[in-house]
């Protein structure tokens, strides 16, 4: 138990380092940790333009086994469209933005992390 709650700490942590990051970068940040069922979107954001971003945040202590990003796998991307959605349907003041799906990583090595910008497209 206490491997998987270091875990989460973790996780959070970088969520967190993401959401400071992002908003030095100009994003601003208006809901953390939405839910819906079946997932989960960890940031959501707006740019100057009034763009509106879906993050997913990703960390790897180790890439030996492939990079952050790879574990967005279209499953999971999936579960953020039907959360994006959601969030969409809860919020009809920013269904006419236009929207895009970001991938926010970390590593053990980088300390910065890397915006992959319309990591994925609507399905």
């Amino acid at each position: 138990m206490p491997v998987f709650s270091n875990l989460l700490s973790v996780g959070h942590q970088k969520e967190q380092q993401a959401k400071k990051w992002l908003i030095q970068q100009g994003i601003n940040i208006i809901a953390e940790n939405f839910h819906c069922k079946g997932g989960e979107i960890d940031l959501i954001g707006l740019d100057a333009t009034g763009l509106l971003i879906f993050f997913e945040v990703k960390y790897r202590k180790q890439t030996a086994f492939g990079h952050p990003a790879e574990t967005v796998t279209s499953q999971k991307q999936k579960r953020i469209i039907h959360c994006a959605q959601n969030y969409l349907a809860k919020n009809p003041n920013h269904q006419d933005l236009a929207m895009q799906f970001d991938v926010i990583t970390f590593t053990a090595k980088n300390k910065t992390p890397q915006w992959i910008q319309n990591a994925f497209e609507t399905l």
